[in-house]
């Protein structure tokens, strides 16, 4: 099929941003390669099955890039290349052997078993995530463009991956019903847990039934800086607590006690597995299940005070739409944070939605939403080199963690 853009998702295509929006299509109809075949239909009607290939134009430009329709998302269009060139399995093949072998050399000495191999866009092979837990693979797709591609890439990844030491391929399903399963494409059965290494550190990942591909892989380089900045902390606080991973990194830091708190207790289990596996007594630190705005109510009437704090809310602006309000929430627990704050003590605190910048975030965590004027930025850190992006792909700049002191 052929797309014809409007003028402003051409100047985005042509920036090099890798998604077309069903409102940027003027209109659609006949087959790349196959000028005039039949008249372009408007926008609304162009249909297609999802992973067919279609060529993009616009006014004044007859071929601006090729991509793959997506029958069932917002996103009609992955962008995949901007050349002629066939867009065809060898051509997706080779991409992703790209991205492993960047991978090769980057983790090599530090004692990691776990990261992403393919980061989808920010690899140019957009809609495609691959995460690598030691000698298993989880792959995970947004929307349905690739999804029919599957069978016909697999044999490619099944030898790329099995020359760098995976075994096991499973698949993330996607939709809230089916989020949390796991299927079994190459190899041996997956396990439903494992324990990985990460810069030297021990942590279970649940495949099975964990968030994302069974870990949040992105905040591997701040799960060190937390490390770094536990050192001589008497009292740890880490917000939103999930499996574990900043709880350990404070308690392996040396921080005499760390209280981690989430709202699911079966998280609570996986961080004490992983304390355990660590050397660290999980008895020696405190797994409260609860709300994290209540906690803060109580230990702020308690008169509890903490020095180093950590703050990873799930994201709190799935869409564009929810942004005011998710800004609200972000001042309302930096404020509640930063009331439980020891003075001359380090606040962490993340935000994991696209939907919110940079900028946006600080603006949560000022003076007047702190209530305090003795804390400073010290530094802003975003994803790991895992975790690539484009210069056009704002979308794809989603991590925030500011460390205050």
């Amino acid at each position: 099929m052929r797309v014809h853009l409007t003028a402003t998702a051409a100047a985005a295509v042509r920036r090099g941003h890798p998604w077309v929006y069903r409102d940027g299509i003027a209109s659609a109809g006949g087959h790349p390669g196959h000028r005039g075949a039949r008249a372009p239909r408007p926008a609304a009607a162009a249909t297609a099955a999802s992973g067919e290939v279609v060529d993009l134009s616009a006014e004044g430009a007859p071929f601006l890039g090729r991509g793959l329709w997506d029958e069932g998302s917002p996103i009609a269009v992955r962008v995949f290349q901007r050349a002629q060139a066939p867009l065809d399995e060898r051509a997706i093949a080779g991409r992703l052997e790209r991205a492993f072998a960047l991978r090769d050399g980057w983790f090599a000495g530090r004692d990691t078993t776990a990261y992403r191999l393919c980061n989808g866009e920010g690899d140019r092979v957009p809609s495609l995530v691959i995460d690598r837990y030691d000698r298993a693979a989880v792959v995970r797709l947004d929307g349905g463009a690739l999804a029919p591609w599957l069978d016909r890439l697999l044999p490619h990844l099944a030898r790329a991956l099995g020359a760098r030491g995976v075994r096991s391929i499973g698949l993330r399903a996607q939709g809230d019903a089916e989020g949390k399963k796991l299927a079994h494409l190459h190899g041996p059965p997956l396990p439903e847990r494992l324990f990985v290494r990460e810069m030297g550190v021990a942590m279970e990942v649940d495949l099975a039934r964990g968030q994302k591909t069974g870990a949040f892989l992105d905040q591997r380089d701040n799960r060190a800086r937390v490390r770094a900045l536990a050192a001589g902390r008497r009292r740890v606080l880490n917000l939103f607590s999930y499996a574990g991973g900043f709880s350990v990194a404070a308690a392996l830091g040396g921080a005499g006690r760390v209280t981690s708190v989430d709202s699911a207790s079966a998280a609570h289990a996986n961080a004490q597995r992983t304390f355990r596996e660590n050397g660290v007594d999980p008895a020696a630190h405190e797994f409260v299940t609860a709300d994290v705005f209540d906690f803060l109510e109580k230990a702020r009437a308690r008169g509890d005070r903490y020095d180093l704090v950590i703050s990873d809310p799930p994201s709190f602006a799935p869409s564009e739409r929810a942004k005011p309000r998710a800004l609200g929430a972000y001042r309302r627990l930096h404020t509640a944070v930063a009331r439980v704050l020891e003075p001359g003590g380090v606040l962490c605190a993340a935000s994991c939605s696209s939907h919110i910048t940079a900028e946006d975030f600080l603006a949560t965590l000022d003076d007047a939403t702190l209530e305090r004027d003795d804390l400073r930025v010290r530094a802003i850190h975003g994803q790991p080199e895992d975790h690539p992006t484009l210069p056009a792909w704002w979308e794809g700049r989603y991590l925030k963690f500011v460390v205050l002191e």
